[in-house]
């Protein structure tokens, strides 16, 4: 495997990737040298989003809270499992330590199952309703929030960090059986404390084991008896007859067939399902966990993925015509632009007058550049902090664009709403034609072109 296929199938990676999605819905972070250092060391679309994520999440401090998180999640877990196992052995107690040494068999099995029962509903019922319908109310999701919590603090980024793992979690569809991994093992070690002790108790102590009733016949509970029991008794677990459930004192014998009886209830109805929900979650688990990655399929990594492009060496665009037409790039979406209005020179004599007379007087940034590598990637650093809404392109209409050209072209529709040129000074319509044809030859002809400045320029001032 290669390290970019180890690097995409990171869950900490992706968890860090749609941090950073969800931080930037709140507004675009400034990406420049991050897009730059993500293009040089990855090889493909994807592996650079990431690589990019990773170094902005380093900026703004996600990765040291995700470590933390990590660092914190075992005592966490473990701090959980204490409070269950206590409160465990806490309702053990209550079973066989009354004063008295009596133990109502159906209310100690009212109580020792009746939460596990009514978890592991909701659990089951979770299952096939929408995501988080019963999150909130598992031992997992507590574990989740309280090592959130804990990691971050007051303010911390962890309600970012939480969103992005539930949602990917969410999307391999594997929340439920995440949540009960945790929830169905915290639950297992608790049957086996509670089972622990009532054995000792139960091996150690004398006990009377019976049922009481005011309302319901003594049939109710024969009957009970002899369904619950039925699944206990092939694993061996004896159940007590119909004598024996209506005897006054059933003696030694049948107060031990009562004892046995009751924890085979427990094991059955109790630990081994949750055992075996372990495993099944485990097992799940081990088969989903691939899926676990951001959906490169969303419009925030196409559009990722466009400005990459944008970033990569230009193919020759000499007219060819074997040549493939390029993807044109996506601009910013309306909610990422500011009100700004660019007007950029690209490669123009250097006896163009500058700023050419007509230019729109509410344009917010008159600029001029060479072309030379440093001069554009300044530039396009500038136009990646301000998100024009447009930008009025100015190129020499007598020059042939080349490849240089497109590539910049490309560069400047990934930071912007809009983009138009303006072909200045055209000798004759052949070259504006030219200018066209090659916008339509490369992928680009929804970028308007047009060797008159106030048709180029009409409706591109900010709005008011």
């Amino acid at each position: 495997m290669t390290n970019t296929a180890l690097r995409e199938s990171a869950f900490p990676d992706a968890v860090i990737t749609e941090a950073i999605r969800w931080t930037e819905q709140a507004g675009p972070l400034d990406d420049a040298q991050a897009l730059r250092t993500a293009a040089s060391r990855m090889p493909d679309g994807p592996a650079r989003i990431t690589e990019r994520a990773l170094q902005l999440g380093e900026r703004i401090g996600l990765q040291s809270e995700l470590t933390r998180a990590r660092q914190w999640a075992p005592w966490v877990l473990l701090a959980l499992v204490a409070l269950i196992v206590l409160a465990g052995l806490g309702l053990a107690g209550n079973v066989v330590g009354g004063g008295e040494r009596h133990i109502n068999v159906i209310v100690a099995l009212v109580s020792l199952l009746g939460l596990h029962a009514l978890t592991l509903l909701f659990w089951l019922v979770g299952l096939w309703l929408p995501p988080g319908a019963f999150g909130t109310a598992s031992l997992g999701w507590i574990w989740l929030s309280l090592t959130a919590r804990v990691a971050g603090g007051k303010r911390g980024q962890a309600p970012v960090l939480v969103r992005a793992a539930t949602g990917l979690l969410t999307r391999a569809k594997l929340l439920p059986w995440f949540f009960g991994l945790v929830s169905h093992g915290i639950w297992s070690l608790s049957f086996a404390v509670v089972l622990a002790a009532m054995l000792f108790a139960l091996a150690f102590r004398s006990y009377t084991l019976s049922w009481e009733t005011t309302i319901l016949e003594p049939a109710f509970f024969v009957r009970a008896v002899q369904v619950l029991g039925w699944a206990p008794s092939q694993l061996g677990f004896p159940v007590p007859d119909a004598a024996m459930v209506l005897s006054a004192s059933p003696g030694a014998a049948g107060q031990r067939t009562w004892a046995m009886w009751l924890t085979g209830c427990i094991v059955v109805y109790g630990l081994l399902p949750r055992l075996a929900l372990v495993l099944l979650s485990a097992a799940v688990w081990r088969s989903r966990r691939k899926a676990l990655q951001p959906d490169w399929r969303e419009p925030y990594y196409r559009k990722l993925l466009d400005r990459f492009s944008a970033l990569a060496p230009a193919a020759i665009v000499d007219a060819d015509p074997g040549r493939t037409r390029g993807i044109a790039p996506a601009g910013l979406s309306p909610s990422e632009l500011q009100d700004a209005f660019f007007v950029i020179g690209f490669e123009l004599p250097p006896d163009t007058a500058w700023p050419p007379a007509g230019l729109p007087a509410d344009a917010t940034e008159v600029l001029r550049i060479d072309g030379s590598a440093p001069a554009r990637r300044a530039l396009l650093d500038r136009l990646a902090h301000a998100r024009p809404r447009a930008v009025l392109l100015v190129c020499h209409a007598a020059s042939s664009p080349d490849r240089g050209t497109e590539r910049f072209l490309r560069e400047v529709l990934a930071h912007c709403g809009e983009c138009r040129l303006w072909l200045a000074d055209a000798p004759d319509d052949s070259a504006t034609r030219r200018w066209t044809d090659w916008l339509r030859d490369t992928g680009l002809e929804h970028v308007p072109a047009s060797d008159r400045l106030a048709t180029a320029s009409q409706g591109l001032g900010p709005t008011q």
